[in-house]
């Protein structure tokens, strides 16, 4: 029996539409450009962030997201970001006993705003709140902090095969890959993605896994 579910959070609990979209206005650019280049980014395996760094070379991402935030035109999230089952898979995983950690590769912003949603949540956390990020070995060394569960008793559910599913069972928890988003379509086969303990189309999926 699991004990914990710990969830990432880009097309694993939030779409990233708006995200993009938010990049492409912000540069001027169509905004189906921007997400043709990220896909061409994923498919190559490189970071999606490359994506912005073809269309200006040279480009400080820092520097532009802090001006961003000062124009008033930062980060974002609500309600509509969400994908139809989250609330009500997180809800029925508490109800039905589980502790529910998400922790995933964002800034503090976003930690912030996921926290103001009020999601059915024991713990939210994010690689910039924890100065670390996945795949690094510490990251999954924080989850398992948060989950307050041995490794073989929870459950770390995610998208990406590389910077979830691998380094997560690494670490010795146990792994659900999520057929979501590009990361999670475009690498379904990856080794990886395989050899999850599970493989899901949707995390209401997860309240049959949480008995094995």
């Amino acid at each position: 029996m699991m004990e914990t579910v710990v969830f990432d959070v880009g097309e694993t609990l939030t779409r990233d539409d708006r995200y993009w979209a938010s990049w492409a206005d912000w540069l001027g650019v169509p905004r189906h450009t921007v997400s043709a280049l990220v896909g061409a980014v994923v498919a190559q395996g490189r970071d999606n962030a490359d994506a912005l760094r073809l269309l200006r070379p040279g480009i400080d991402l820092a520097a532009e997201y802090a001006a961003r935030e000062a124009a008033g035109l930062g980060e974002q999230l609500d309600e509509t970001d969400l994908y139809d089952d989250v609330r009500p898979a997180l809800a029925a995983l508490r109800q039905a006993g589980l502790r529910v950690v998400i922790a995933g590769n964002q800034t503090a912003r976003a930690g912030e705003l996921l926290r103001g949603l009020d999601l059915p949540a024991d713990v939210i956390a994010t690689s910039g709140e924890w100065g670390v990020a996945k795949p690094q070995p510490e990251f999954f060394r924080r989850v398992l902090e948060a989950a307050q569960a041995p490794a073989e008793r929870t459950v770390y559910v995610g998208d990406h095969p590389a910077n979830d599913i691998g380094p997560a069972a690494t670490a010795g928890l146990r792994t659900a890959h999520l057929r979501r988003g590009p990361w999670g379509h475009l690498w379904a086969d990856q080794e990886a993605a395989e050899a999850a303990d599970w493989r899901i189309d949707s995390l209401l999926d997860l309240l049959a896994v949480v008995g094995h």
